[in-house]
């Protein structure tokens, strides 16, 4: 299952629209935490890594999935991917390869993140059918 939406209406929009542009490259710092607002409702635990230097062209996310793994990711332009088997943890002999969404890479690591994803989903379909039921 690979999805690449928003289930609620309440999530942060994409950084596109509320990063600031800097001669067409995004600052990676912005877009981290754009992500983290948008999936942690699904994950145990995420935030942006205060111990490891961000910057305009990389970041970093530590994540905690609802299975109690926890990982280190890697933001670039060229997308996420995991750099670590723990928080604020880069392995530079790592090669895992770049997801282009965060929802991609939480799919292959969480079933616990898919699980909460679709349910959340479910939900907000719910409350659409009961909104055009009244």
């Amino acid at each position: 299952m690979d999805v690449d939406c928003q289930p609620e209406d309440t999530l942060v929009s994409s950084c596109e629209e509320d990063c600031f542009d800097l001669g067409g490259v995004k600052d990676m710092r912005f877009e981290a935490e754009a992500i983290v607002n948008d999936v942690l409702f699904a994950v145990a635990e995420m935030h942006v890594s205060h111990s490891l230097n961000s910057a305009l062209d990389v970041a970093y996310i530590n994540v905690e999935t609802r299975e109690r793994n926890q990982y280190c990711l890697e933001l670039t332009e060229a997308g996420l991917r995991v750099v670590g088997y723990a928080f604020d943890q880069v392995n530079e002999d790592m090669s895992t390869h770049y997801h282009e969404t965060v929802y991609s890479l939480l799919d292959s690591l969480s079933p616990g993140y898919r699980d909460a994803f679709g349910n959340a989903l479910l939900q907000r379909l719910e409350r659409l059918k009961q909104q055009n039921g009244q």
